[in-house]
């Protein structure tokens, strides 16, 4: 079957009448805030607290915009006769986002879990200089990071969970059997005189 010439341009010509009347919907972004998806990106934060100045994460990083300083300190025994330790004292942590390129490496590599994506994205400045944060920028934005999601109930269990679990259900039978085997023995003397 043959298409009517100009029945493209009629359909067009329809949509664009219906929509021509209507008032424009688009969002005036300083006005009304965008509805961001869950767990999406914005900027690196850090915590702190869980940085043990491996470098791994400057180490990994494409485009080498992350700065650490770190000194050594001593640590006394903390039993007598111990010996003293020394542990990594984290003096500057800085990511120059004038280079990152948000790719999350860094945060895939850490492993004590001290960089989080923060769904912050209103960091703009007028100076590209201004661009490099410092800790303490960065700890601001770590309490905007939103909880991870809940596991999936359906999913299998870790398998170190699971063999813990088992050996808990092992120990528990052996010991309701073995509480199960004393308590006739004990009534059948009873039940004798």
């Amino acid at each position: 079957m043959m298409a009517i010439p100009g029945s493209g341009l009629a359909k067009g010509l329809a949509v664009t009448l219906r929509t021509m009347t209507r008032r424009s919907v688009t969002a005036q972004y300083p006005e009304t805030q965008p509805e961001l998806p869950p767990r999406s990106r914005g900027v690196i934060a850090l915590f702190e607290e869980n940085c043990t100045v491996c470098m791994l994460c400057a180490r990994e990083c494409p485009d080498w915009c992350i700065y650490i300083d770190s000194h050594k300190e001593t640590v006394p025994a903390s039993v007598p006769g111990g010996r003293d330790r020394s542990r990594n004292v984290l003096d500057r942590f800085a990511i120059d986002f004038s280079l990152c390129m948000y790719c999350g490496i860094c945060i895939e590599v850490c492993p004590f879990d001290a960089l989080f994506w923060s769904p912050e994205f209103e960091y703009a400045e007028t100076d590209i200089l201004e661009l490099t944060h410092e800790r303490d920028k960065l700890r601001e934005w770590m309490w905007t990071v939103p909880a991870p999601p809940a596991l999936d109930p359906g999913a299998e269990e870790p398998k170190e969970i699971a063999a813990a679990r088992k050996t808990a259900e092992k120990q528990a039978d052996a010991a309701a059997a073995a509480t199960a085997a004393r308590e006739p023995a004990q009534e059948q003397p009873e039940g004798d005189a």
